[in-house]
C-alpha cells in the first residue's frame, strides 16, 4: 500500500491517560501521557517536534475535546475516528497496540475522520444542548409538582390545561399561604377558566399536609429558577445565531419546525452543506436512514444505526408536530406510514424527510414549498380510483365515475 502521510500520530484516549504512537520514516515511538493540561501541552510539543502532519485519535465520551482544542490551532490536522471502523485483530487488545494500529491506518489513509465542526459552532452546540437539558429538567420538575398535588388529591390538572398558567399559579400561591376556601381559590380563574369555577371548587377540595405544602413551594421556586436560566440561554443563543438569521427563517418555513428546533438543527449540522454531498449523506450521518443488512439474498434487520442522538430527538419531535398540522405533505406522509408501520417508524421517516428538506433549503437558499396533503393520491390517481371502485362494488353498489367540471 502507498504511504500517504509519512509522519503521523495515533492516540488512544482515556480519562486518565493517553497512549500515543508516532510513526515516521526513521521508525516508531510510543509514549504515555496523563490528561492534565500540562501533560497535554507536552504531548502537543512532542508531536510538533516529530514534525507530524496528521493526528488521529480514538476516544469514548468527551475525553477527546481538550486534546482536539489544543491540536486544532497548531495545524496538525486532528481527526476523531469511529472506534467501530478501526477494530484491531481480536486477541491483541492493549492501549499500545491500539495507538500503533491507529497510526498505521492513518499513515496509509485508511481512516476517515468524524465530522467535527469549527470552534464557534462547537460552543454554540454546547449552549443549545445545555438549554435542551434545562428544559427537560423543568419538565421533570413540573411532573414532580403534579405528583405532589395528586398525592394531596388536588385535581387542578383535570380542569386547567396548564398547572403553571397564571390562574393555576395564583391558586397554588394562595394554597401555600394557607388559603383553604375553594370559592376564594376559584376566583383566581382568568379568561376561559372562569367558566369552570364550579369544577375548580371540586378539584381544589384536597388535603395537603405541611410537608406537601413545603415541597410545592420549593418546586415552584425551582421552576422559576429554571425559567430564568432558560431565558438567559435564549438570549445567548440569539446573539450567537445572529449570523444565521436567514437560515433560521428558511428552516422555520418547514411544517413542524419551530424556532427552537431550527436552532437545534443549525447548531448540530451548521449552515454549510458542502461537507455533506447529498441529503442522503446528511441523513446517514444523523442516523435517520434504515440499516442495510443482507446476507445470502435475505434481508435482515433494517434498524437505524446510532447517529447524532440530539439531532435525531429534535427531528422526531418536529415530525410529530408536523403530523398534527392539517393539509400538509408531511402530515399525509406521517399518517400514511403510521397506518402500515406504526407511529415510531413514521416519526423517523418524516424526520428523515425534514432533514433532507433542511439540506435542500440551505443549499438552494429558498423557502419550503408544500406539495399538499393529496400529493400521494394525485401521484397514483388511477390506482386510487380503481381501488375505491372495487371496494364500493364489493358492497353491491354500481359506481359511475365522472370528472368534475371546473
Amino acid at each position: 500500500m502507498e504511504v500517504l502521510h509519512e509522519r503521523c500520530c495515533g492516540l488512544d484516549v482515556h480519562k486518565k491517560s493517553i497512549t500515543a504512537c508516532i510513526i515516521t520514516p526513521e521508525g516508531k515511538e510510543i509514549r504515555t501521557f496523563e490528561t492534565m493540561t500540562r501533560n497535554l501541552m507536552e504531548l502537543v510539543d512532542w508531536v510538533k517536534s516529530n514534525r507530524c502532519s496528521h493526528v488521529a485519535m480514538e476516544s469514548t465520551g468527551d475525553y477527546w475535546k481538550p486534546i482536539y482544542n489544543l491540536l486544532e490551532p497548531e495545524d496538525l490536522q486532528p481527526m476523531v475516528v469511529n472506534a467501530q471502523h478501526i477494530k484491531a485483530v481480536p486477541g491483541r487488545k492493549t492501549d499500545v497496540k491500539d495507538a500503533e494500529w491507529i497510526a498505521r491506518l492513518l499513515r496509509y489513509g485508511l481512516v476517515q475522520g468524524s465530522f467535527i465542526p469549527n470552534r464557534e459552532q462547537r460552543e454554540l452546540r454546547e449552549v443549545v444542548r445545555y438549554r435542551r437539558s434545562i428544559i427537560e429538567e423543568r419538565t421533570r420538575e413540573v411532573n414532580r409538582l403534579q405528583k405532589v398535588l395528586e398525592g394531596g388529591n388536588i385535581k387542578l390538572s383535570s380542569v386547567a390545561s396548564n398547572v403553571l398558567g397564571v390562574s393555576a399559579r395564583n391558586m397554588l400561591e394562595a394554597i401555600i399561604k394557607g388559603e383553604n376556601d375553594t370559592a376564594i381559590l376559584a376566583d383566581f380563574a382568568l379568561k376561559k377558566l372562569k367558566r369552570k369555577k364550579e369544577e375548580l371548587k371540586l378539584a381544589l377540595e384536597g388535603r395537603l399536609g405541611d410537608h406537601q405544602l413545603q415541597m410545592i413551594e420549593i418546586q415552584l421556586a425551582h421552576i422559576d429558577y429554571l425559567n430564568g436560566v432558560i431565558k438567559e440561554l435564549d438570549e445567548e443563543i440569539e446573539k450567537r445565531m445572529a449570523p444565521f438569521s436567514k437560515d433560521l427563517e428558511l428552516l422555520d418555513s418547514i411544517p413542524g419546525v419551530g424556532k427552537q428546533t431550527a436552532e437545534q438543527i443549525l447548531a448540530e449540522i451548521g449552515a454549510d452543506m458542502s461537507r455533506f454531498p447529498t441529503p442522503g449523506h446528511l441523513c446517514s450521518w444523523a442516523g435517520m436512514t434504515p440499516g442495510h443488512d443482507e446476507s445470502a439474498g435475505k434481508k435482515k434487520s433494517s434498524k437505524t444505526r446510532k447517529g447524532n442522538k440530539k439531532l435525531r430527538s429534535a427531528l422526531t419531535e418536529a415530525a410529530k408536530a408536523a403530523s398534527r398540522q392539517k393539509n400538509t405533505y408531511l402530515s399525509a406522509q406521517y399518517h400514511r406510514i403510521a397506518a402500515r408501520r406504526g407511529k415510531n417508524k413514521a416519526a423517523v421517516a418524516v424526520g428523515h424527510t425534514i432533514l433532507s428538506l433542511v439540506h435542500i433549503l440551505l443549499t438552494r437558499k429558498q423557502e419550503y414549498v408544500d406539495l399538499g396533503f393529496n400529493y400521494f393520491d394525485e401521484r397514483k390517481k388511477e390506482i386510487v380510483i380503481k381501488n375505491s371502485i372495487k371496494r364500493l362494488e364489493s358492497l353491491g353498489l354500481v359506481v359511475t365515475v365522472q370528472e368534475q367540471t371546473a
